[in-house]
């Protein structure tokens, strides 16, 4: 394989911003594709996904980042500029490998993009519910209950997959029992999800 600029180090734009961790060395790209290619491995069996897939999906599904940065909404890029410059950072990459393996991984991203599949859907789940489960951690790391409320609210309403409600559904539980342990009320806009 060709050397590249590639950067596994990319810091997550969100976490940046807030400081998490007090500013220092939060979550990288690489380790939110990782935890969710860990996650997919929990694919319940009767679900009807091809869980090798998933796992694939997820380690690919912002592989371009590398290259052009974690671009977030909040940015001042459209989400057509965004897709082409993800677009053609991925062709790059994909020209790196054996040519098979190229057109396997762009495959595979443009699928999650296109959200193609049930195996698609279900990864832009897990990639929500991978980014409460961290803000939820961070939370806990800070010993600032509930300051990261505003990554909660983002995903209100947007899952699809019954097993990743559940999920949510889970992480809510534990988070409210944490904030009233600690003494803090807040508006948990999870409830709908």
């Amino acid at each position: 394989m060709e050397a590249a600029m590639f950067d596994k180090h990319v810091r997550r734009t969100g976490w940046v911003r807030k400081k998490v961790c007090g500013g220092s060395s939060p979550e990288s790209v690489a380790d939110h594709m990782y935890r969710m290619a860990v996650l997919a491995f929990l694919v319940e069996p009767g679900a009807g996904l091809d869980k090798h897939r998933c796992m694939k999906i997820a380690l690919v599904h912002d592989m371009a980042e590398c290259i052009v940065g974690d671009i977030t909404p909040q940015d001042d890029i459209s989400k057509e500029d965004k897709h082409n410059k993800e677009e053609t950072a991925m062709k790059y990459i994909c020209s790196l490998v054996e040519d098979s393996v190229g057109q396997e991984i762009y495959s595979l991203w443009q699928e999650y993009e296109d959200q193609g599949s049930k195996e698609a859907e279900f990864i832009k789940d897990v990639d929500k519910f991978e980014m409460i489960l961290q803000a939820y951690e961070y939370e806990q790391m800070d010993r600032n209950p509930g300051y990261l409320q505003d990554f909660f609210d983002s995903t209100k309403g947007k899952f699809k997959t019954e097993q990743v409600k559940e999920w949510v559904q889970s992480l809510r539980a534990v988070r409210d029992v944490c904030e009233t342990r600690a003494g803090h009320s807040y508006t948990d806009s999870t409830t709908s999800q």
